[in-house]
């Protein structure tokens, strides 16, 4: 089987775990050099030990993405480990409480915005830097299908997610014309260490939401391998996180298609993406 990310570089967020472990490994498999970016030292030597095991190429980077400083570092560090940059997934993310607006805190929307929305809009930033010079780079954001509807988590979450996606269609937007290409993915339940970051849940909102996401009451586990839907990374990527999951393609032209009229529902596309 042909490899599709030979000598790609990529950078993962949340790569720790979860989904970020298993496209990381993933895209080793295929290839990609990686940089394995996550805020555990310990998972990310797991990782970084696994893959380089199965005879792939990685680096760890120790990584807080809602921090500037650290972002940038991280982005360096596949510039001087690798000597370029290809490809970036912003993964690293948090669950918040269910809590409706009504009871939800400051601190809980602050914390759950920085960590799932600002950070995008930190690593992409960055990245950008290098893409826009070369005239090439795919940004891979991981959205949710929360960030699609109103009923699979609480506001903080939900709000976040949506604004993932519309970060998305304006990154694509405003470069697709540099030769870089931006997408999303909107998981559905996948039962993986994200609920780890759920403290104090709200019963009322958990009640609630449970009515909204009935697909998420027996979430599945991030498989090791599953046969692919099609020959592409990014359609491999939506059999990995479940039946539940869109790839929601932010470019303009998708299967000779314009963008409109796929209304965000690409789960058809089956072009390579890196």
């Amino acid at each position: 089987m042909v490899q599709q990310l030979v000598d790609k570089v990529a950078i993962i967020t949340g790569a720790g775990s979860g989904m970020g472990r298993s496209m990381a490994e993933l895209f080793a498999k295929e290839g990609a050099k990686i940089v394995a970016a996550d805020i555990n030292q310990d998972r990310l030597n797991e990782v970084v030990t696994a893959i380089t095991t199965a005879g792939g190429q990685a680096i760890a980077s120790v990584t807080n993405v809602t921090k500037e400083a650290d972002v940038v570092a991280m982005v360096q560090s596949a510039v001087d480990h690798f000597g370029r940059l290809d490809i970036l997934v912003n993964n690293a993310g948090i669950m918040d409480n269910m809590a409706p607006v009504g009871t939800l805190t400051n601190e809980l929307w602050d914390k759950v915005m920085t960590v799932n929305t600002t950070s995008v809009m930190l690593a992409t930033r960055e990245v950008l830097k290098i893409f826009t010079k070369q005239k090439s780079g795919v940004i891979l954001n991981i959205a949710s299908v929360g960030g699609l509807g109103g009923g699979r988590a609480g506001a903080a979450y939900t709000a976040s997610k949506h604004a993932v996606v519309g970060l998305t269609k304006n990154t694509a937007y405003m470069y697709e014309n540099m030769g870089i290409r931006t997408n999303a993915i909107a998981p559905g339940g996948i039962k993986t260490n994200i609920a780890e970051s759920m403290t104090g849940v709200d019963q009322e909102g958990m009640a609630r939401q449970n009515v909204g996401m009935p697909l998420s009451l027996n979430p599945v586990r991030v498989p090791k391998s599953r046969r692919p839907l099609c020959s592409s990374v990014p359609m491999q990527l939506v059999t990995l996180m479940g039946p539940s999951s869109l790839l929601m393609a932010a470019g303009p032209v998708i299967n000779n298609i314009v963008q409109p009229r796929l209304r965000q529902r690409a789960i058809s596309w089956c072009e390579p993406a890196f």
